[in-house]
């Protein structure tokens, strides 16, 4: 698999990495076996890089890594911290952020994590000194070897950028997303800062395989969070109103090149977008982990296949999104 450094850190990483949100949490069920598995397969497909958070099922995502990392020592372990409080600015503090390393070094069972981001914090966090200075010695401590931030929308990445040793920023971006082309990735490239490329598949409607009929089970974010009930709309179908989305997907369909599934097809878009690090699509089975990495085995997309996903952007999507995040 194509190797590329993480952001202001030395480490390379596969370009397709494992987002661990769907083993842990709100993704409907998915077994330990089939957790373990996925995670198997994608080692087996060259998938060094996994992005979990305290918050995925209550740390039995953070575990699953941590057993991950036991059996397969020297793979790159990120993961989060900050939404197990309310969304107040003053809860970004010393002592919150120590309690948390400490949970996440548990869970995942080790003295050092290799990237902490914070996990979409309020905006105001941003511009605070008293936080990254926290960060700084959180570094120089030991617990971890570098930080990032996970955020909503792009003024806010843009401000972490701006800070000088945030390492990542993990933002959405896929077809349905396409913002953060605009002015976040340049500024990401130009200052060394990572990309890590988030609900890549805009939670599964860039697969390909939904309808109007298709029906999501009741503890699926897919279900209970289509308005924003239980957090930022924007991470549940990136947005998108389902059917405006399989409106999208149906145009996009005729653009897959043969041999590659639509799946396969929205990872390929994002791998093509200068300054992007990784993308790290979920999987809840070993078919899907495989199927994600093979992404990376493919060619680049022609420039005239990008400009046709740009225009079903501009027709359908960008009216519903690109203003909001």
């Amino acid at each position: 698999m194509e190797q590329r450094t993480l952001g202001r850190t030395s480490t390379r990483i596969g370009v397709i990495g494992f987002g661990a949100w769907q083993i842990g949490a709100a993704w409907g069920e998915v077994s330990e076996q089939d957790a373990d598995a996925a995670l198997e397969a994608a080692i087996a497909a060259g998938v060094t890089f996994f992005d979990t958070a305290d918050v995925y099922g209550d740390g039995r995502s953070e575990r699953f890594i941590g057993a991950l990392l036991k059996r397969h020592p020297g793979i790159t372990v990120a993961t989060k911290m900050g939404r197990r409080v309310e969304q107040v600015p003053d809860n970004y503090d010393r002592d919150h952020f120590r309690a948390w390393n400490d949970d996440s070094r548990a869970n995942l069972d080790v003295d050092t994590i290799d990237l902490v981001q914070l996990h979409c914090p309020p905006t105001p966090v941003y511009h605070s000194e008293a936080v990254f200075d926290e960060l700084d010695a959180m570094v120089e401590e030991g617990r971890m070897r570098a930080y990032g931030v996970s955020v909503e929308t792009c003024d806010q990445a843009l401000a972490a950028i701006a800070r000088p040793n945030v390492a990542t920023v993990q933002i959405i971006l896929n077809p349905f997303r396409q913002k953060p082309l605009d002015e976040v990735l340049p500024a990401a490239e130009k200052a060394g800062v990572g990309i890590i490329a988030r609900v890549p598949l805009a939670s599964g409607l860039l697969s390909g395989k939904y309808t109007s009929a298709t029906t999501f089970s009741a503890d699926d974010h897919r279900n209970f969070n289509r308005h924003g009930e239980a957090f930022d709309v924007g991470e549940t179908f990136a947005g998108v109103d389902y059917e405006t989305g399989l409106a999208a997907v149906d145009r996009l369909r005729p653009l897959v090149p043969e041999g590659m599934s639509m799946a396969q097809f929205a990872l390929r878009w994002i791998l093509d977008q200068p300054g992007v690090s990784v993308v790290i699509p979920g999987a809840r089975n070993a078919a899907q982990a495989e199927g994600n990495a093979a992404a990376a085995g493919f060619a680049p997309l022609p420039s005239r296949t990008h400009a046709e996903v740009a225009a079903v952007y501009d027709e359908l999507i960008r009216p519903q999104v690109h203003d909001r995040w």
